[in-house]
């Protein structure tokens, strides 16, 4: 017997189930072609993709969760971290792990920092304005107070004075980017580890979306293993490596630094749980995925794909300044872009108008003294359409400014400065969503095309409240029909 128990009975068949996948993936942005510009990366080589979709494939039923099973997996695992740490200056005897992204990466980081000082009993960590979100959702998962300190207001770059005043007998760890993904640049990581270590602190470079991308770069400022005092460092594969997501890894200087990241319990009468990362059970897939393209592509392929996209945002960068509304907020270390406008139009109607040329461009709100920008991340795919991205914006930017700037009702601005999240119960919320535009008279969520006058609100909005508006529209996104 084969072991064949053919299709159940009622099941969809293939044809149908390709269908029906189709057909839904629909309204999905695109994945390939460089025309989505944040989210997702894409080399634009079709045999790379092919290579990694097959690897996935042929693990996909394999299970991480113990490395004595699978010990391929352990394998692939060690090999690249052994690449990652080649391109991150990692000294003899570190260490390294692959997660499921940056944020678990990130979330692992603070996690093993807090775990090392338990005698610390409210811990804090010191990061920059600029810091990946994903700190904070550490911060709240784990109970590690963030310690917020400005960016410098003309470079967005981390403050490295401020911060080292921010240090106190409470900090566990302190952060740096390279680069920050909001605007693109290298916090200035020698004066920030040097602080941290004088302190006896860790210092933790967030190199999710750089760490495969300015190794391949010539006169880029130090952010490595090679500064003294950097303790861990993190770096997304699916990111600039161009491999399927998600693959992440987190890399320790030595092993004990890593040793409060693992967790081990025996305490029931099964196996006795053993993990390197959040995840128990992951699947095989993503990480052979990850290591057949990063083979598949060598070193010699990555400087050429990260050249590709270096010149395209420097080449963007110089059309934007031709473009009298639009400038860029800073110059890029790398292969992101953030653009900010001069008021005659704003950047969520210039992301709606985007949309309809083709092209998904991420809107960022205000915070504190930053000004509200749109998010450009470039990949290697984009480079070759960037005359025709230009074109695009220049008149997105005309017919943004003939709208004109998105006004938010006084009634409705007054409603969401003042609204204490709190008081935000089923009803409240769907009154809200009404007067927002977001929902018919049922109180059903009724998201619109054009997100600019919805944005516009959020972005008026301060943080708790905007923050407690979004989880509501997530819970009812995420709700059976």
């Amino acid at each position: 017997m084969s072991g064949d128990v053919g299709t159940p009975a009622g099941g969809w068949g293939r044809a149908e189930i390709l269908q029906r996948l189709q057909a839904l993936r629909a309204h999905d942005l695109p994945a390939h072609g460089g025309r989505t510009l944040a989210y997702v990366y894409d080399s634009g080589l079709a045999q790379a993709d092919a290579i990694g979709l097959e690897a996935l494939q042929l693990f996909a039923a394999s299970n991480g969760l113990d490395p004595t099973a699978f010990p391929s997996l352990l394998r692939m695992e060690n090999d690249l971290v052994a690449w990652a740490g080649r391109l991150l200056d990692a000294p003899d005897g570190f260490v390294g792990s692959a997660t499921s992204g940056g944020t678990e990466s990130l979330l692992l980081a603070v996690l093993a920092a807090r775990d090392a000082r338990p005698d610390i009993a409210r811990p804090s960590m010191v990061l920059p304005t600029t810091a990946h979100a994903a700190f904070h959702k550490a911060a709240h998962y784990f109970g590690v107070r963030p310690v917020l300190v400005d960016v410098d207001p003309v470079t967005y770059r981390a403050d490295p004075a401020a911060m080292a005043a921010a240090i106190d007998d409470t900090t566990v760890l302190v952060v740096a980017s390279a680069p920050s993904y909001a605007h693109g640049v290298i916090d200035p990581v020698p004066q920030i580890a040097a602080a941290a270590a004088e302190r006896g602190v860790r210092c933790h470079v967030d190199a999710c979306i750089g760490g495969w991308v300015l190794p391949y770069l010539d006169h880029v400022e130090p952010w490595t293993f090679a500064v003294p005092g950097v303790t861990s460092m993190s770096v997304d594969l699916h990111k600039y490596a161009y491999t399927p997501k998600g693959v992440s890894l987190l890399l320790h200087r030595d092993a004990a630094l890593r040793r409060t990241q693992l967790f081990a319990s025996a305490s029931w009468p099964g196996y006795t749980m053993l993990n390197s990362t959040v995840q128990s059970t992951k699947s095989g897939g993503p990480l052979a995925a990850a290591w057949a393209v990063v083979h598949h592509i060598g070193d010699e392929g990555y400087r050429r794909l990260v050249g590709a996209a270096r010149r395209a945002t420097l080449e963007l960068a110089d059309a934007v300044a031709q473009i009298p509304a639009l400038s860029v907020v800073v110059p890029p270390d790398a292969t992101l872009l953030t653009l900010v406008t001069d008021g005659s139009c704003d950047v969520f109607t210039l992301a709606d108008e985007m949309l309809t040329r083709g092209w998904f461009v991420q809107p960022q709100m205000t915070f504190r003294d930053m000004p509200a920008t749109l998010h450009l991340t470039l990949s290697a795919a984009t480079a070759p359409s960037v005359p025709e991205f230009v074109d695009a914006l220049r008149a997105s930017v005309a017919s943004a400014q003939d709208a004109g700037p998105v006004r938010v009702p006084a009634q409705l601005a007054d409603a969401v400065a003042t609204l204490d999240p709190a008081s935000l119960d089923e009803s409240a919320f769907a009154g809200l969503l009404r007067m927002a535009g977001l929902a018919d008279e049922d109180g059903d969520l009724a998201l619109p095309d054009r997100m600019a006058a919805v944005n516009a609100v959020l972005d008026a909005a301060p943080a708790p409240v905007r923050e407690a508006l979004l989880l509501g529209v997530l819970d009812r996104l995420s709700r059976p029909s």
